[in-house]
């Protein structure tokens, strides 16, 4: 029982993991013993976290571009390539666009539905195999994919697309957890306000009234969004799939 929590040895790839929430994860992974690969568009950035989070662990930086398929099937390949197998995928990468409802573009959405949609699922598909090849009996591979609690309640701000996309991915991680079942759990997590590039905006605009409001009286901090990440790649979740994991300090739940 006192391994239960452990990630101790597991290989894991984080998308987005140079930043915000994806940051936050990798360093709870690094810090408990995974072999923790980041990827995102930006090398630089990926390279700066993992230089950062290298004397806690192991920490690889990887370029992958996700809003395309080419970019999907490389990351996917690289994996394979390097591991054979694959403990926890985290599908971490975002993207938003904000436009009045009068003027929201084609472009916004289906940049939004192809990087937080369709690179999850298709990332997934990719990397089945290597997921099989980590799974045990008492111990599942895991998929863990970042929506938000927009997929869950509605957003004051113009953001429709992301919304939408985040509803989508809560109810495509139930669809891929019967399919991909008992070898593979697939989870999500629906993030309410953290330390992010996506909620700068809106921390700077509210202010401390916002986050007085939250029942938390507090944003999410590293510890929150590192905690339930590892809960979720560790046996100690190995009874869970299908499910989605309220990270919002009461926000949604009590909205």
């Amino acid at each position: 029982m006192k391994d239960l929590f452990s990630v101790d040895g597991k290989v894991t790839l984080i998308t987005g993991g140079s930043s915000g929430i994806g940051e936050m994860m990798a360093t709870g992974y690094v810090m408990n013993g995974a072999k923790t690969y980041i990827a995102s568009r930006k090398l630089a950035e990926c390279e700066r976290v993992a230089e950062e989070l290298s004397p806690h662990g192991t920490c690889i930086p990887l370029q992958a571009d996700l809003s395309n398929i080419e970019g999907i099937v490389s990351l996917a390949g690289e994996i394979t390539t390097r591991e054979g197998k694959l403990d926890v995928l985290i599908n971490n990468s975002g993207a938003n666009w904000a436009a009045p409802f009068e003027e929201y573009p084609e472009t916004g959405w289906d940049k939004v539905f192809s990087v937080n949609v369709k690179a999850p699922f298709f990332l997934t598909q990719k990397l089945t195999p290597a997921l099989r090849a980590a799974s045990r009996d008492e111990d599942p591979a895991r998929v863990i994919s970042t929506s938000s609690i927009n997929g869950l309640t509605v957003p004051d701000l113009e953001t429709y697309a992301y919304s939408a996309s985040k509803a989508g991915l809560i109810h495509m991680t139930r669809v891929l957890a019967r399919k991909l079942a008992p070898e593979i759990n697939v989870n999500t997590i629906a993030p309410g306000p953290f330390q992010s590039r996506m909620m700068k905006e809106t921390l700077e605009r509210k202010g401390d009234a916002y986050v007085q409001s939250l029942p938390a009286k507090r944003i999410g901090t590293t510890e929150d969004a590192a905690g339930t990440a590892l809960f979720l790649g560790s046996r100690a979740s190995a009874f869970i799939t299908g499910a989605c994991l309220e990270l919002d300090g009461g926000m949604s739940t009590t909205a």
